[in-house]
């Protein structure tokens, strides 16, 4: 370095100008290197979709939808038992049965067409009860039956926009192709699939929403 007033080279730890006298006075301007940025990873934020009605939703797994099952399942089957004393009445079984127990006549063509009819109505009034359960819960103000109800499930379209009566119908009837399928996978690859979906989801083209 210089002296700044008469110019001489003088040595950086020299605190006067051996030439002149003049006080050396050094800044030494220190920049620290700036340290590699830091950047924390920023956890995955809720699904945010148009409509939803919720702050933040995601989709609902298979667990969840399957403990939604069992509820809904207890639900349908208390129903189906109230109407099972009507399809007694009106199908003549409950006669058919007294005079059996009794051991009174009764013609093999009159037990079985009575076996008929109570067959059919048993098997009709399940499909019934489940069908109109999960359309009519699932296109209603709630979007959800009472099990996804208890959990904080509903159901959407892929938009998040409530489905209607007809779109729900046809979800619950392509559970029929879902439960075709060997293993139980229609249903598994709720848990795997991007999105969450089943095969009857995929079908009717909806979501099963969870609130966060």
């Amino acid at each position: 370095m210089y002296c700044s007033k008469c110019g001489s080279e003088i040595s950086n730890a020299t605190a006067f100008c051996p030439t002149c006298g003049q006080a050396v006075t050094v800044l030494v301007a220190t920049s620290a290197s700036p340290s590699p940025m830091t950047i924390a990873p920023i956890p995955p934020a809720p699904m945010l979709l148009a409509g939803a009605g919720y702050a933040g939703v995601e989709y609902a797994g298979f667990w969840l939808r399957f403990v939604a099952y069992i509820i809904d399942g207890v639900v349908s089957g208390l129903a189906f038992l109230i109407l099972l004393i009507p399809l007694f009445i009106l199908t003549g079984a409950g006669t058919a049965l007294s005079k059996i127990s009794s051991g009174g006549d009764i013609s093999d063509e009159v037990a079985t067409f009575l076996g008929l009819g109570f067959l059919f109505g048993f098997f009709g009034i399940i499909f019934l009860v489940s069908w109109l359960y999960y359309a009519l819960s699932e296109s209603s103000s709630w979007q959800a039956t009472l099990g996804k109800k208890m959990l904080n499930l509903r159901v959407t379209d892929m938009t998040g926009q409530p489905i209607s009566f007809g779109r729900a119908s046809g979800r619950f009837f392509a559970k029929i192709i879902t439960g075709m399928i060997p293993l139980m996978i229609g249903y598994i690859l709720a848990g795997f699939t991007e999105k969450k979906q089943a095969v009857h989801d995929m079908i009717a083209s909806c979501l099963v929403l969870r609130k966060v």
